[in-house]
């Protein structure tokens, strides 16, 4: 049985709306990606002068700005509603709360260190977001 996290009722509450406001938030892409392939679709501010993009026109992809920002109390804070911590050694496990924090291994981290930080984080029942 997968450990839930301790979340008050007002995160919970924010959670729901971080997924509400992601489902209507558009995929930010590149200026002019679709029209040739040498350019990839990851995000880059439109700045040229003349860029309809960049002055906003209708029927032109929309840009990032502040209103599609989750709520401030829920920012950070995993799907599974556990907050990340980013974990290098088996050391760094101590000041880990079961309860409220799940790690994410560090992708540098080599495979002998990472079955010791596994073994660790079971014992002490600490959530692994990437086993």
């Amino acid at each position: 049985m997968p450990k839930k996290p301790v979340l008050t009722e007002e995160e919970i509450r924010l959670l729901k709306i971080r997924v509400e406001k992601k489902k209507k938030k558009p995929d930010f892409i590149r200026q002019e990606s679709w029209r040739y392939v040498r350019v990839k679709p990851n995000w880059r501010r439109p700045r040229g002068i003349d860029s309809k993009m960049r002055l906003k026109r209708k029927g032109k992809p929309k840009l990032p700005n502040i209103g599609y920002k989750s709520p401030e109390l829920v920012r950070g804070i995993h799907p599974s509603g556990f907050r990340e911590k980013l974990v290098y050694n088996v050391k760094e496990l101590e000041d880990v709360d079961p309860e409220r924090v799940a790690i994410r291994i560090a992708s540098r981290v080599g495979k002998r260190k990472r079955i010791e930080i596994i073994r660790r984080a079971d014992e002490l029942g600490i959530k692994v977001l990437n086993r």
